[in-house]
């Protein structure tokens, strides 16, 4: 069932009053390995977490500013391992994202087996909205798809909780 709810991301955030929660199971979105954060970070370049001021970036604000009005924001990856090389990347920014005040835990895909999880990965706001992320095999954006269906997102809520139950808090998970 899709829903009117509003489809744009800002607008979902700026509704939620409690939770949101967010489920990535790719181990690479969209990699540009020409030109982009992900190329530079290949090539060496890495951001001081004390200059705040050159990694800082708009969804990093809008993060604080949601923490700030109380709602919780919670991300967990299921990752292959040994990593991939975008998943290293993915690891070494997330500074940024627990700076903004979200909180992240890693979960290896071979502790991830037996828990029924979604096709897609999602966010789930305050367990009543999904925004479904669709990509292509290369990990390109297909656009989002929006729903209230209570199926949809009681499924989204028991993943999430038994993912984020079972996976490490980013400040002591260890790359392999």
């Amino acid at each position: 069932m899709r829903s009117n709810v509003p489809a744009a991301f800002t607008d979902l955030l700026a509704g939620t009053t409690r939770t949101a929660v967010h489920l990535e199971m790719r181990d690479s979105y969209a990699v540009d390995y020409e030109a982009g954060p992900f190329a530079g970070w290949r090539r060496g370049f890495r951001h001081d977490p004390d200059d705040r001021a050159s990694w800082w970036r708009p969804w990093l604000g809008l993060v604080q500013e949601t923490v700030t009005r109380g709602v919780t924001i919670r991300r967990a990856r299921i990752v292959s391992e040994p990593v991939t090389e975008y998943t290293r990347y993915l690891y070494d920014t997330t500074f940024t994202n627990v700076a903004a005040g979200e909180l992240v835990r890693w979960l290896p895909r071979r502790r991830a087996s037996d828990i029924a999880v979604p096709g897609n990965d999602f966010w789930l706001f305050d367990d009543q909205v999904v925004r479904w992320n669709h990509f292509d095999g290369e990990g390109r954006s297909l656009g989002p798809e929006v729903t209230d269906d209570p199926a949809a997102a009681k499924l989204c809520a028991t993943a999430f909780e038994e993912v984020w139950a079972r996976a490490t808090p980013h400040d002591q998970y260890e790359i392999h």
